[in-house]
C-alpha cells in the first residue's frame, strides 16, 4: 500500500488529473489532458489485487465479483480524494483514478461567466450542466451548489455516484447521498427525495426516462434541480431528454419540460496561451422565445435563440470562445478547434459577424 499512495501522491503534487493503472504495463498519468508514462515498477496481479481488496468499500466486493466493474471514491489522508473506476480488461482488474481537489472552486477561479451565479439563484426549476466526459461538468455543479451553501439558507440534497465533492455546511444544510451506500439506487433516492423537505436537488447524472420524471416532478412543486447531461451543445439537450421516453409520451414532456427548465450550460474546455485549460460555454437560458420553441417542436430552432439572446444572458460557442480570444486567454488556432462554426468564427475574427439567427427565428 505504501507504493500506491506515492503513486497518488506524486499524481497530485505533479499536477495530474488522472492515473491509470493497469497489470503488466507502465503507470499512466494524464497531465493537461495529455496521457504521461511514470517510471517504476509495473503493477502485477498480485499487487493489484491487494490495493483492490484495500480499497473497494465493502457494500461494492460483491458487485465487482459479478459485473466486473464499478464507481466509489477513495479518500487517502493527507493527499486527497479519488473518483474511482475499477473495471477488467482480458480477465484482470484495472483502475482508472480521477483526483478531485478538496476545495470546491470558485467561480472566478474556474472561469466561469458571472450569469452562472444568476443561474443558481434560481428559486426552482431544471438547471442542466452539459458536454462531453472530462469537461468539467461536475466541478462547475459543485461551485454553483457552493454558492448557493455560502449566500443562501437552503436545504440541499445531493445523490451522487459516487460523491465527489465534499461540502460542509455553511449558510445551507448539505446532506449528500451516494447510491449503493447511503440508498439502494438512484430511482430508490429519487423516490424519496422530495419527502425529505429540500429546497435544492441536485442528481449527479440525468441517466434515463426515471431521472428527468423525478427531476420535473420537483421542479413543478418548486424546487431547483441541479444536474449534468451527456450532450455536445445546450440546444441538443432538449432532444437528448426526449430520447429517453417513448415516442407517444414526448409531445406531454416536451410540454412539462418547457414549463420546468431554467437553463442548459454546455461546456468545452480549451488550451489557454498561460499553458492552462479554461471552459468555453454555450448557454441557453429558459426564455419566452426558448420556451415557445420547445412547445411548439420547433427545436432546429434553438440555436438561432441562442444566438439572439444576449440580453437575456445567452450565447453560443463561437461568441464564447470569440470573447476568451478578445481577452487574451485564448489563442485563435485553439478557439477555432474547439468551434460549432469554425468558419463563421474566423470571419468574426476578421471583423465580419453575419447574424443568422435573427433571419432564422423571423
Amino acid at each position: 500500500m505504501e507504493t500506491f499512495r506515492r503513486i497518488l501522491a506524486t499524481a497530485v503534487q505533479g499536477g495530474a488529473s488522472d492515473i491509470h493503472l493497469k497489470i503488466g504495463t507502465p503507470i499512466v498519468f494524464r497531465i493537461n489532458r495529455k496521457l504521461v508514462i511514470v517510471e517504476g515498477p509495473m503493477p502485477t496481479v498480485e499487487w493489484m489485487n491487494t490495493i483492490i481488496e484495500n480499497i473497494l468499500p465493502r457494500h461494492l466486493k460483491q458487485k465487482i465479483d459479478h459485473i466486473h466493474e464499478c464507481d466509489f471514491s477513495y479518500f487517502l489522508p493527507d493527499v486527497g480524494r479519488f473518483r474511482t473506476n475499477c473495471f477488467f480488461q482480458r480477465g484482470t482488474p484495472c483502475l482508472a483514478m480521477r483526483f478531485v481537489k478538496t476545495q470546491v472552486p470558485t467561480f472566478e477561479e474556474l472561469g466561469l461567466l458571472p450569469v452562472l451565479k444568476q443561474i443558481a439563484e434560481s428559486p426552482r426549476g431544471i438547471v442542466l450542466l452539459a458536454g462531453s466526459t472530462g469537461c468539467g461538468k461536475s466541478t462547475t455543479l459543485a461551485a454553483m451548489v457552493e454558492h448557493i451553501n455560502a449566500n443562501f439558507r437552503k436545504h440541499i440534497i445531493t445523490l451522487e455516484d459516487p460523491i465527489e465533492y465534499v461540502f460542509e455546511d455553511n449558510q445551507s444544510v448539505i446532506e449528500q447521498r451516494e447510491v449503493g451506500l447511503d440508498t439502494g439506487s438512484f430511482e430508490d433516492g429519487l423516490k424519496y427525495v422530495l419527502r425529505q423537505d429540500p429546497d435544492v436537488i441536485m442528481i449527479g447524472e440525468m441517466r434515463d426516462a426515471t431521472s428527468f420524471t423525478a427531476a420535473m416532478s420537483a421542479a413543478d412543486t418548486g424546487h431547483l434541480v441541479l444536474s449534468t447531461i451527456h450532450t455536445t451543445n445546450a440546444a441538443q439537450s432538449v432532444g437528448r431528454i426526449l430520447d429517453f421516453f417513448k415516442a407517444d409520451e414526448r409531445d406531454q414532456i416536451r410540454r412539462q419540460l418547457a414549463a420546468t427548465m431554467q437553463a442548459v450550460v454546455c461546456q468545452r474546455m480549451v488550451p489557454t496561451i498561460a499553458g492552462a485549460m479554461t471552459p468555453a460555454q454555450e448557454i441557453m437560458i429558459n426564455s419566452g422565445t426558448v420556451r415557445k420553441l420547445i412547445e411548439e417542436n420547433r427545436l432546429e430552432k434553438l440555436p438561432a435563440a441562442i444566438e439572439t439572446g444576449g440580453e437575456e444572458g445567452m450565447l453560443n460557442f463561437n461568441q464564447s470562445l470569440f470573447q476568451l480570444v478578445k481577452d487574451g486567454k485564448v489563442s485563435q488556432k485553439e478557439a477555432l478547434a474547439k468551434a460549432t462554426n469554425a468558419q463563421a468564427l474566423e470571419m468574426n475574427f476578421q471583423g465580419i459577424f453575419l447574424t443568422e439567427g435573427k433571419r432564422i427565428l423571423g
